[in-house]
């Protein structure tokens, strides 16, 4: 397989992972069960599945009140646009 198919492959298995550890919590919360650690999720969202958990927030509206969760989330997809956006600018300058 090459590179731009493996990175394919991470990105969308981290994101759906990152989605469904969203609807799992969410779906304990609801049932009183055991929860899904914030800082798994956010594991989740720092390995490039911040789509995922930021979808999976709107749909499911699961952890939009959380202040310090919803605070680090929001940095962690600040940190991924501004490295993607220096990775970007570095690849149309060479």
């Amino acid at each position: 397989m090459d590179k731009p198919t493996l990175l394919a492959a991470y990105f969308g298995i981290v994101n759906a992972a990152a989605f469904f550890a969203m609807a799992f919590d969410k779906g304990r919360a609801m049932a009183g069960g055991r929860r899904v650690p914030e800082r798994r999720l956010l594991a989740f969202a720092a390995a490039g599945g911040s789509p995922g958990a930021l979808l999976a927030r709107h749909v499911l509206r699961h952890k939009t009140r959380k202040q310090p969760f919803v605070n680090r989330l929001r940095a962690i997809v600040a940190v991924q646009v501004l490295g993607l956006g220096v990775l970007l600018w570095s690849l149309l300058r060479s």
